[in-house]
């Protein structure tokens, strides 16, 4: 039977449920989880909860949009058990988290910037065949030149899957037509930016899929107003939780 953990207006569950828009059900899973503290049993056996439980429960519905349900469990689990800092470790784990998240979205947006119009060069005999099928093709000599690295880096981030160029069916020598050439300067950007070729990959893969980097502005604005609102909320859940830990002494 769990201790009398506050005086004060004991409530049932339905109470407990109806104050935060859930289930009775609901309620009883999260103090299964140890997302609440044990609750009392009356003679006939029914759970009765006190103010202190509803603090538990605002804090945790308050962590949730800030660390994920997962994370979120996991602190109001160690606060209840008495672990408090292991509780501030998983939220240190969580900042770092967003921190990295805000760190890569300000790379892709910084090589974006960096990215010029890319433009055909000049015919050059010694780099490579002369032809090409498209306004902004390249065979792999002039590409990397342009880029200043080896062809040999190209051929490494072909393999990693940052491009992807077609074969010409007389020469057999790699094309890289115009989305080729925009990735390879992406990737080149975010190279430079100290990024691994498995994490660029995933980025990469983002831009085709939204079709180029003009559509994928809009997705950065998404992703640069999502991590804003999860900063936003790891205030908000730091709050209620300061306060649960000052109601639970």
């Amino acid at each position: 039977m769990g201790r009398n953990l506050q005086n004060g207006e004991r409530l049932r569950p339905v109470d407990l449920a109806r104050g935060h828009g859930l289930s009775t059900q609901a309620v009883r899973n999260y103090e299964e989880a140890g997302i609440l503290p044990a609750a009392d049993r009356t003679p006939t056996g029914y759970r009765t909860y006190t103010s202190l439980h509803a603090r538990a429960l605002r804090a945790f519905l308050a962590l949730v949009p800030g660390h994920g349900h997962q994370t979120a469990t996991s602190i109001m689990r160690a606060v209840n058990q008495g672990e408090v800092d292991e509780a501030f470790r998983l939220i240190d784990d969580s900042h770092a988290q967003l921190l990295d998240d805000r760190r890569t979205l300000q790379a892709v947006e910084s090589a974006l910037r960096d990215l010029e119009p890319t433009a055909a060069p000049e015919p050059d005999a010694a780099s490579g065949p002369d032809t090409t099928s498209g306004p902004v093709d390249r065979f792999i000599g002039p590409l990397a030149e342009e880029l200043g690295i080896r062809p040999a880096t190209l051929r490494k981030w072909e393999r990693a899957g940052l491009m992807r160029p077609r074969r010409d069916p007389l020469t057999g020598y790699r094309v890289y037509d115009e989305s080729d050439v925009r990735d390879a300067r992406l990737s080149h950007q975010l190279r430079r930016g100290g990024y691994l070729l498995e994490q660029i990959a995933p980025l990469i893969a983002q831009v085709r899929s939204a079709g180029g980097l003009g559509p994928l502005e809009a997705a950065l604005t998404d992703w640069r107003g999502r991590v804003s609102a999860r900063g936003r909320a790891m205030l908000t859940g730091a709050a209620e939780l300061e306060a649960y830990l000052r109601e639970r002494g």
